[in-house]
């Protein structure tokens, strides 16, 4: 359980965006403000004041936002300009509490906006599409992505805002980390640094893109970057020990001792960051920190006060708006309840979490490329085989012609000795030259032959896991979703209608039913490890092996030093590997006993599966040797690995494997 959870961030992002308006100076920016209110000459910037005042205090006190929101709509007259303001505030007074109007309210705001083309204008169109955009959060990232890329950033270049600019190329940098793409999420936010260090070093959004930055830095395991920026954002908040903005740093503080295995550091950060988000009343932020504060105490093996925190995340509410949010609790909340042996309710919670799992996105595009960019590599291969064998049957052309020409010159010119003696000399050479040419050709033929297996291997293990991928989504989505269908509607009739309530045979088949839906659960499960892509290898590798367990079957999993930047697809491939040791040795080794050990040393990563089966002779398998063997070697030769196979009838079989997964994947 070495791995850091990657909550979502779509309320993150929005918390984000609701402080980005206030400086860090809190107090200088409101006295300014209330010295406009008390001595401006012109009801204008009394409005534009009051305004500013209900972004301010929208999270503090809501009482006060709203009385600003009132006192700006009196002070804005006639005016259309105000009045388009006027809707953009109340989306803002509204942002934290009441989507549904907030949404509203910007929408309108966009409409009165449009109208006006000045640099200002443009500035409170941009915000207003994109705070629109987040209100509307539940139609997903690839629609906040869209309206900040055709919307809000087109709108913040017409307005010549560089530090707005780069506050939404910061959004984007969060977008694409919720969505796993951290080196792209990296650049997005190191330009938005770049940008703000030139044009404002002392604003909120440097100081969001510093923090920005120390999440993605965490979650791509890169912890001493993390730790430079998180310095970075604590020295500028030093002087303003009563910022608002501290909840979002103790919350970054918090991921940081998280990532580096400090725990109790961790739960001391997020303490200090639920203390203020309850303060302020950031409701989205505060269930983040209790999500925070219960994967800290789950590391630290405190398992009732991290489900407790879990239960009050799942009553209050905020935090399960988002389908994949909610999935995410609940899936934690089976977790919990299983190391506490609570296994009903573990049960419970993950049958819910099931129910509410996406499917992956569709990669199909990228994998027809990439099966182009194979074919065509495969006909270059081909092609410089064919000339090499074309030059090979030239050289042996060439050395049968030499060594007739020789005999028909020794025959005839027996009285030009010493000639012939040089023709026979030059001979013996040009054949050496012809043989070391052949033995030079072969060597060229047998290295393009071996890239061009590596390669087919690479294509034919990459088809396999594509093909599995799209299986398994078929299968859960589509059939899944389908028998859970006709289940509920079965279930439905029994208890509405009272002739069927007992009737055998209709509860039969309900029966039969549930366990045909849970049999589909498990071959989606075999085809597509979910617990590799949400916990990484050494997690996947334990589950897999408590999955095989059961009555008569023992499996000891060991694992030592396994790092978690092994690239994606090494690990599936090393996955598979271990699948296929268990699966041999449970179907046809019927062993009761299993040892799995996996290590990592450096680039090297070595694998032994041991079992107390029935063994079999290994020099007796020759040309009929399995399928699953075939399958183990394939992916060991595609990861540049070494096999070893040891067994003896009735003592069990022992296998070792070593594989460089520095390999090119």
């Amino acid at each position: 359980m070495k791995t850091i959870l990657l909550c979502l961030f779509s309320f993150l992002t929005c918390t984000a965006l609701a402080q980005q308006q206030v400086p860090l100076n809190e107090k200088k920016h409101i006295d300014s403000l209330e010295t406009i209110l008390r001595s401006a000459s012109n009801d204008s910037a009394k409005a534009v004041a009051s305004f500013m005042l209900v972004e301010y205090w929208k999270f503090k006190d809501t009482t006060k936002s709203k009385a600003f929101l009132s006192r700006g709509k009196q002070l804005s007259g006639k005016s259309a300009y105000l009045k388009a303001l006027t809707y953009f505030y109340e989306g803002q007074y509204y942002f934290n509490w009441d989507a549904g109007k907030a949404s509203t309210a910007f929408a309108n705001a966009q409409k009165g906006l449009a109208a006006f083309h000045t640099p200002q204008a443009y500035a409170k169109l941009a915000a207003a599409w994109y705070n629109y955009a987040i209100m509307n959060r539940g139609k997903g990232y690839e629609f906040i992505a869209s309206i900040t890329t055709q919307k809000a950033l087109p709108y913040a270049e017409k307005a010549g805002d560089q530090s707005m600019i780069a506050f939404y190329y910061g959004q984007l940098s969060t977008i694409l980390m919720n969505n796993y793409q951290f080196a792209k999420a990296d650049d997005y936010n190191r330009k938005a640094i770049s940008l703000l260090e030139k044009k404002d070093p002392k604003s909120t959004n440097l100081l969001f893109a510093y923090l920005n930055g120390v999440s993605i830095n965490c979650y791509a395991v890169k912890s001493a970057v993390a730790k430079q920026l998180l310095q970075k954002a604590k020295a500028m908040l030093a002087p303003y020990p009563g910022s608002l903005n501290y909840t979002l740093y103790y919350y970054n503080e918090a991921l940081y001792y998280a990532t580096i295995q400090s725990y109790k550091e961790a739960i001391a950060s997020t303490d200090k960051g639920i203390v203020l988000a309850a303060k302020y009343h950031q409701k989205q932020l505060l269930q983040q920190l209790l999500f925070r504060n219960y994967e800290a105490y789950v590391y630290l093996k405190e398992y009732a006060k991290a489900r407790a925190i879990l239960l009050g995340i799942v009553k209050e509410g905020t935090m399960l708006t988002s389908a994949n949010d909610k999935a995410m609790v609940y899936g934690e909340l089976a977790k919990t309840n299983k190391l506490m042996g609570n296994y009903r309710d573990a049960y419970e919670w993950q049958n819910k979490q099931r129910l509410l799992t996406d499917s992956m996105q569709n990669k199909q595009l990228g994998l027809k490329i990439n099966e182009l960019e194979t074919k065509y590599r495969t006909a270059e291969s081909q092609k410089r085989i064919a000339e090499l064998q074309a030059r090979n049957r030239q050289a042996e052309l060439k050395s049968k012609n030499e060594k007739l020409f020789n005999w028909l010159l020794g025959s005839g010119c027996l009285t030009l000795l010493a000639v012939l003696t040089l023709v026979i000399l030059n001979a013996k050479n040009n054949r050496k030259l012809a043989a070391q040419k052949e033995i030079n050709y072969r060597r060229q033929l047998l290295e393009l032959e071996q890239k061009q297996q590596l390669k087919i291997a690479k294509a034919i293990l990459d088809g396999e896991e594509n093909e599995r991928e799209r299986v398994a989504r078929d299968l859960h989505d589509g059939l899944g979703g389908m028998l859970a269908g006709v289940k509920i509607g079965l279930t439905g009739l029994t208890g509405s209608k009272q002739e069927f309530a007992h009737d055998k045979d209709l509860l039969r088949i309900a029966s039969q039913l549930d366990s045909s839906v849970t049999e589909l659960r498990r071959i989606a499960r075999n085809l597509l490890p979910e617990t590799l892509l949400k916990f990484g290898l050494e997690v996947a590798l334990k589950d897999l092996s408590e999955f095989y367990m059961r009555d008569g079957l023992h499996i000891d999993f060991q694992a030592y030093d396994i790092k978690r930047d092994i690239p994606l697809s090494v690990q599936l491939n090393i996955y598979r590997i271990v699948q296929e040791l268990l699966s041999n040795a449970i179907k046809h080794a019927r062993a009761k006993n299993i040892l799995i050990q996996c290590s990592q040393n450096n680039a090297v990563f070595f694998i032994t599966a041991e079992d107390d089966g029935v063994g079999f002779d290994p020099k007796a398998l020759g040309n009929g040797k399995g399928m699953g063997l075939e399958n183990l070697k394939n992916r060991v030769s595609y990861l540049s690995g070494k096999f070893e196979l040891h067994s003896v009838i009735n003592e069990g079989t022992t296998i070792n494997i070593e594989l460089n997964i520095n390999a090119d994947a």
